[in-house]
C-alpha cells in the first residue's frame, strides 16, 4: 500500500501526461484530447486541449445513464428551517435540465455569464448544474455578501442572468437578499437582463416588472435542455477570492482538468467511492463549497450533504453528529474553527455519546491551519483517524494531504502530510534559493500546476502573472509560508506576511499559537506581530478561553507568556496576550489577522467584505485599547 503513493507522486511530477492521462479515462469526454499537458504557451499551461466534455453530464446524467438514477444524489438538511429533503439523480437531472431551460428562454448560452447569490438551498445547485449544462459560466457570490461587493463581481463578470433568493436563514435572524441584490444592481455598471427569484416563505421578495421573474413559475414552464458540448479548456466557473478590494480576482476554473481532478480525489485523498456519503460542511460560496459540496462528490457519484445551519447554535454543539449519525455519512471535511467551536461549548464532548457514528470511517479539516491541540480532542473524541490538509481558492483541491486511498501516513501534529501527487512543493528563502529541510521559507509549487487548478484569472492574464508567478519565477507562489521536514512533511506556519521579525530573528506566529492553544482554558487564538521601536515586531496573542471558564484573565495571560517563552524561548519576545470574547473571521473560518494587526497598529483598514460579524472588530479595538494598542489605547 505504502507503494501506491511513491509510485503516484513520482509519476505525476516525472511523466504527468501519463499520470493524469490515465486518470482521465475514468470521466465521459466527446470527444478525446489532441494532448495532456499543452505547455506551447508558457506560463499558460493547459490541460486536456482539443478533447470535449460536459461537466453536468459528469456529474448527474452520467449516473442515470449507468443504472444509478434511483441512488441520492443530494440530501439537504437544514435545521434552521426544520427541513430534510433527499433527491436522487433522476430527480437532480430532471431539475436541472428544467432550470437548464429557464436560463435559455432568458437567452444565456455557452460563454455567458451568471451570477448566483444564493442560500445553502438546493436550488442553488440546480442552478450551478444548469449554468454547466448549458455552457454558461456561473460566479457565485456568498449570499447576503454586502452590496458594494456584489457590485465589484457584477463588474467584473457581466453576467446575462443573476439567480437569487428571496432570503437566506442564520441562527438568529433572516437576512434578505433582494434589497442588496437591487442596490448592487444600482451601484453596478454592467446590468443583468434578468434575475430569477427564489421565494423562501421566511421573507417575500419585492420583484421589478420585466427583470424579475419568479423561480417557481419559470420552472413550471421550462422546456428541459440537453447537455452541450464544451472544450475541456472552457471556463467552467469564475469564483472570486475573499477579501479582494477595488477590482476583484476572479479564479477561473476549466471544464476538464477539474473535472479529472476532483473525481480522482474523491478516492484518493478522502477514501470514499460511489455510493457512500459524503458531506463537506461548508458554503457554495466558497471553494470548498464549489468543489466538495457540487462537483467532487457528484462526478464520483457520491451523496452529498447540502447542510444549511451551523455547529453550533444549530440546535447546539451535537449538531454535527446527529447530522453523521442520520445520514450514514463515511468521510466529512469541514474547518478547524467548526471543531473549535464545538469544543468551546462542549469541551469533554458529552453531546457525541448521544449519537452513534460507527458509519463515520475519516475527518479531514483545511481553511485555517489545524492547531495540535484541536487535533488531539477530534482524535481522542472521536477515535478515527483527523486528517489535515491544505489548499486554497486558486489550487481548487489539495496541495497537502495524506492521501487515506493511496496510503494513510503517520499523522505529525502540525503538518498536513506529503504534498498530493500532482504538487511539486518546494520552500525558497528570501533569496529565492531553495531552503534546508526544517528552514523557514515562503512554500512554493514548481510549475506546471496540476489540472483542476487556475490556469489564469477571468479576463486579467497580466495579474494572474503579477500576483503568481512573478515573485519566484518558475513556480506558483503560495503565499505560505512554512517548511518541509527530511521526512517530506510540510508544515503550513502561517501567511508569508505573518512570519514577524523580532530583532532580526524571523519567526512564525503560528508556532506560538500553537503552544498558546496547549493551555487547557484556550478555546482559540491569534498571534500577530505588531510594529516595535526597538525590535522592530514584536508578537501579540488574542485568546478565546473556553466556554465555562471562571479564572481570572491576568493569570491565565501570565501561564500563556510563560508557556511560550518556555517552549519557544526568550528571542520570541512574547509578553503581550488579552483575552478577547470573540475573533474576528470570514465566514469561511478564516481568522482576520491583517485586521487585527492593522487595528493594533493603529493604521487604515478596510472591513473586510468575507467578515462573518462586524461587530466583532469593535471588541478587539476595545480589548487592545486596554493593553495600550490601537486608537482606543
Amino acid at each position: 500500500m505504502s507503494n501506491l503513493y511513491a509510485k503516484a507522486y513520482e509519476q505525476s511530477i516525472n511523466n504527468p501526461d501519463k499520470f493524469w492521462g490515465s486518470i482521465a479515462e475514468d470521466c465521459h469526454w466527446y470527444k478525446k484530447w489532441d494532448k495532456v499537458l499543452d505547455d506551447s504557451n508558457k506560463p499558460f499551461y493547459r490541460w486536456f486541449t482539443g478533447a470535449e466534455t460536459n461537466s453536468c453530464y459528469n456529474a448527474v446524467d452520467l449516473h442515470v445513464d449507468n443504472g444509478n438514477g434511483e441512488q441520492d444524489a443530494i440530501i439537504y438538511d437544514s435545521p434552521v428551517t426544520d427541513t430534510i429533503k433527499k433527491y436522487t439523480f433522476f430527480d437532480l437531472k430532471d431539475r436541472v435540465a428544467k432550470f437548464a431551460g429557464v436560463l435559455t428562454s432568458k437567452g444565456v448560452g455557452k460563454g455567458d455569464r451568471v451570477i448566483i447569490y444564493m442560500p445553502m438551498i438546493p436550488e442553488a445547485v440546480f442552478a450551478m448544474l444548469a449554468c454547466a449544462r448549458i455552457g454558461a459560466v456561473h460566479s457565485v457570490v456568498f449570499g447576503g455578501f454586502a452590496a458594494n461587493e456584489l457590485a465589484t463581481r457584477i463588474n467584473d463578470a457581466k453576467p446575462k442572468v443573476i439567480v437569487s433568493a428571496s432570503c437566506g436563514i442564520e441562527v438568529t435572524r433572516v437576512i434578505e437578499y433582494k434589497p442588496l441584490l437591487d442596490e448592487a444592481i444600482n451601484l453596478s455598471e454592467s446590468k443583468p437582463q434578468t434575475c430569477i427569484i427564489f421565494q423562501r416563505p421566511q421573507a417575500t421578495a419585492n420583484m421589478i416588472e420585466q427583470r424579475d421573474y419568479d423561480w417557481n413559475d419559470e420552472m413550471a414552464k421550462a422546456v428541459p435542455q440537453d447537455c452541450v458540448h464544451v472544450k475541456a479548456t472552457d471556463p467552467l466557473y469564475i469564483l472570486y477570492t475573499s477579501g479582494t478590494t477595488g477590482q476583484p480576482k476572479g479564479v477561473v476554473r476549466d471544464n476538464g482538468g477539474h473535472m479529472v481532478a476532483l473525481k480522482w480525489t474523491m478516492k484518493a485523498v478522502y477514501g470514499v467511492d460511489k455510493g457512500d456519503v459524503y458531506w463537506a460542511a461548508s458554503d457554495i460560496g466558497w471553494v470548498v463549497g464549489h468543489s466538495y459540496i457540487v462537483y467532487g462528490p457528484l462526478f464520483k457519484g457520491c451523496t452529498t450533504i447540502l447542510f444549511e445551519g451551523k455547529p453550533v447554535g444549530t440546535p447546539d454543539a451535537a449538531a454535527f453528529w446527529r447530522v453523521i449519525s442520520q445520514h450514514k455519512v463515511k468521510t466529512m471535511f469541514t474547518a478547524p474553527t467548526a471543531f473549535r467551536a464545538i469544543k468551546r461549548e462542549d469541551p469533554n464532548a458529552q453531546l457525541m455519546k448521544n449519537f452513534n457514528l460507527s458509519c463515520f470511517n475519516y475527518l479531514f479539516l483545511a481553511g485555517e491551519r489545524l492547531d495540535p491541540d484541536t487535533l488531539s480532542w477530534a482524535q481522542n473524541a472521536l477515535k478515527i483517524p483527523v486528517i489535515d490538509h491544505w489548499w486554497q481558492t486558486e489550487t481548487g483541491w489539495a496541495i497537502a494531504a495524506n492521501c487515506v486511498g493511496l496510503h494513510r501516513f503517520d499523522v505529525k501534529p502540525g503538518s498536513p502530510t506529503k504534498a498530493v501527487p500532482g504538487w511539486n512543493m518546494v520552500v525558497l528563502g528570501p533569496d529565492g534559493r531553495a531552503a534546508r529541510a526544517g528552514e523557514i521559507g515562503a512554500i512554493v509549487a514548481k510549475l506546471p500546476l496540476p489540472p483542476g487548478t487556475l490556469p489564469t484569472l477571468w479576463q486579467n492574464d497580466q495579474r494572474y502573472v503579477d500576483s503568481y508567478l512573478t515573485m519566484f519565477p518558475g513556480y506558483y507562489e503560495t503565499a505560505d509560508a512554512g517548511f518541509i521536514d527530511e521526512d517530506g512533511y510540510v508544515y503550513v506556519m502561517a501567511r508569508t506576511d505573518d512570519i514577524i521579525n523580532v530583532a532580526g530573528h524571523r519567526l512564525s506566529t503560528g508556532a506560538m499559537e500553537e503552544v498558546i492553544a496547549e493551555h487547557p482554558d484556550v478555546a482559540e487564538c491569534a498571534v500577530m506581530g505588531v510594529e516595535d521601536k526597538l525590535k522592530g515586531q514584536i508578537p501579540l496573542g488574542m485568546m478565546v478561553l473556553n466556554a465555562g471558564v471562571d479564572r481570572d484573565n491576568d493569570e491565565i495571560v501570565k501561564e500563556v507568556v510563560d508557556l511560550v517563552r518556555s517552549k519557544i524561548g526568550p528571542v520570541a519576545a512574547f509578553k503581550t496576550a488579552t483575552v478577547v470574547k470573540r475573533l474576528p473571521k470570514t465566514r469561511s473560518g478564516k481568522i482576520l489577522r491583517g485586521t487585527m494587526r492593522a487595528i493594533a497598529d493603529k493604521k487604515k483598514y478596510k472591513i473586510p467584505a468575507t467578515i462573518d460579524d462586524h461587530t466583532t472588530l469593535d471588541e478587539i479595538e476595545e480589548s487592545l485599547g486596554k493593553i495600550g494598542y490601537g486608537n482606543k489605547a
